[in-house]
């Protein structure tokens, strides 16, 4: 029986990064436009990556099976 191949989820594969150690990482959202309108300090926040929680790593590495 042949091995069948999962499809890579195209939005998934666009939106996150699996590290060496296992994590999924991510950008921030809200950062492209109306930035006035926004504190400095949420900007500032908003700039760096961050860590997908443990609940959502199982269903995100569903989503890019081959990264």
């Amino acid at each position: 029986m042949a091995k069948v191949k999962i499809k890579t989820h195209s939005g998934a594969k666009k939106r996150f990064r699996v590290t060496g150690t296992g994590k999924v990482k991510f950008q921030h959202i809200n950062k492209r436009h109306r930035l006035i309108s926004k504190g400095h300090k949420r900007v500032r926040t908003l700039r760096n990556g961050a860590y997908a929680s443990e609940a959502d790593i199982k269903n995100v590495k569903l989503l890019i099976p081959y990264k």
